[in-house]
């Protein structure tokens, strides 16, 4: 009897991703995923020394604006691409993008050159992280997938906690340049552990979960699409160049601006209106307000820890490394909040976004007002915002997949991914185009009202039909 039902057990268990036949193409994709997340990471504590020694403290908020909206073309051109020629092509190009706007920025002589290199270095990785999700759906089986997934969040947990304070410590003491340059060398892992996997991947019409076999409903062989969907692709651009026009007439004051800003804002609206549910801005109750909110949340933690470092260092006088501690303490906030919410699993996912979002509006606010009184208020502030949405991000993953029907979650779940980028580089240019016209303050408030905004928001992620 118990010899059957170790047979038993042993039949239904999931296989772990370190399973020999998955190894290396989970060691590729937590590799990957942990490259661009250090990157992410680190660079915050090094910008404030690259904006100044490059004289271009001005165009400071482009710097992050760039990755933003070249990541939000690259997200849903690399789509397209990975179902009409599978995954490998675009992954591979989009590190080899990524490696050459690293070179780029490392060698900037201007900060034109520099954010030139940093939108070539979104680009590049807004191409590389999508085509990891089409791996895991044709390398591993269905049961395995929440594995790996959870292996890819986990995958951001050291570099949020290492990278400000080595990104400091690296352009405090060898200079800047090396933040990026260092994380050419550690690409090259990554590529030879996912080429063997990914090359068998190239023709979709031959797929079948190649390592294992077909499982149950997955006998048809997957079909690729006869073209990439250039719907999508026009509302992409519109919605990245609108979002550039906007966040460029913000930050002038001339009649050119102007109209800059009104085109920008159709560019958006139109964006908007093709690749988002219908209601998102105003709110609508259910699946609009969770994108939405989703945007919202990333927008102000975004925008904040953009000039957190800069007035930490330029007001308070801290060094860098100390300015990316300061990060790395919100990002163990974001870790702690993700992981006490996970020890309730039969708790509604709303009450965790409602007490989320109230907690990451009071450590914004909190923020926004260390800049006036002192940089090491700063710290339990960035901490309590770090715990909020930590709290709050995870309910909304779960009710984006509640709300939608089986043949809508790729889709929205799309809509999920350009919320945020939409919501992190608005937040951040706007921000950014406040501090150069009114200064540190009048910056850090408007992140501050956009997580107040969220807070209010969060009682509407429940669709009362549901």
């Amino acid at each position: 009897m118990t010899a059957l039902a170790a047979g038993e057990e042993s039949a239904v268990r999931p296989p772990s991703p370190l399973a020999r036949p998955y190894r290396l193409a989970t060691m590729g994709i937590i590799a990957v995923v942990g490259l661009l997340a250090f990157e992410q990471m680190a660079v915050g504590t090094a910008m404030p020394v690259a904006a100044r020694d490059l004289h271009g403290v001005r165009l400071y908020a482009w710097a992050f604006s760039a990755v933003f909206i070249a990541g939000l073309v690259a997200n849903v051109f690399a789509g397209g691409w990975a179902d009409a020629r599978g995954p490998a092509r675009p992954l591979f190009t989009g590190l080899a993008v990524f490696v050459a706007g690293l070179l780029v920025v490392g060698s900037a002589p201007t900060m034109a050159w520099f954010i030139a290199g940093r939108a070539v270095q979104g680009f590049g990785s807004g191409l590389a992280s999508v085509p990891l999700y089409v791996v895991v759906a044709r390398v591993y089986p269905e049961q395995s997938r929440a594995k790996i997934f959870a292996a890819m969040a986990g995958a951001w947990v050291v570099p949020s906690l290492v990278g400000p304070s080595i990104g400091g410590l690296v352009a405090q003491h060898a200079g800047w340049r090396w933040v990026f340059l260092g994380i050419v060398p550690l690409v090259a892992p990554a590529v030879c552990a996912l080429v063997g996997t990914v090359r068998g991947l190239e023709a979709p019409d031959q797929v079948r979960a190649p390592l294992t076999g077909p499982g149950p409903g997955e006998g048809a062989p997957h079909q690729a699409r006869s073209s990439m969907p250039r719907g999508r692709m026009l509302a992409a651009l519109g919605l990245s160049a609108g979002a550039a026009l906007l966040l460029w007439g913000l930050d002038h004051r001339s009649v050119l601006a102007l109209v800059a800003v009104l085109g920008g804002l159709a560019g958006v609206g139109y964006g908007v209106r093709a690749l988002m549910p219908r209601g998102l801005a105003r709110l609508r109750r259910g699946l609009p307000t969770v994108i939405a909110m989703r945007g919202l949340l990333l927008g102000a933690m975004s925008g904040t820890e953009a000039f957190t470092p800069l007035a930490l260092t330029t007001r308070f006088g801290f060094h860098p490394t100390t300015a990316g501690l300061v990060l790395t303490a919100g990002a163990i906030g974001w870790s702690a909040g993700s992981w006490w919410q996970g020890r309730f699993p039969g708790t509604s996912p709303v009450r965790f976004v409602v007490a989320g979002a109230a907690l990451h509006a009071v450590g914004i606010a909190g923020v926004a007002l260390s800049f006036r009184v002192s940089g090491w208020l700063t710290l339990p502030a960035w901490i309590a915002a770090g715990v909020g949405i930590g709290t709050a991000v995870p309910g909304l993953s779960v009710l984006v997949l509640r709300l939608s029907g089986p043949d809508a979650q790729g889709t929205n779940s799309s809509a999920l991914q350009i919320g945020d980028t939409l919501g992190a580089s608005l937040a951040v240019g706007i921000a950014g185009a406040l501090v150069n016209a009114a200064g540190l303050n009048t910056g850090a408030a408007c992140t501050a009202v956009i997580a107040i905004v969220a807070a209010l928001a969060a009682h509407r992620v429940e669709d009362s039909h549901a």
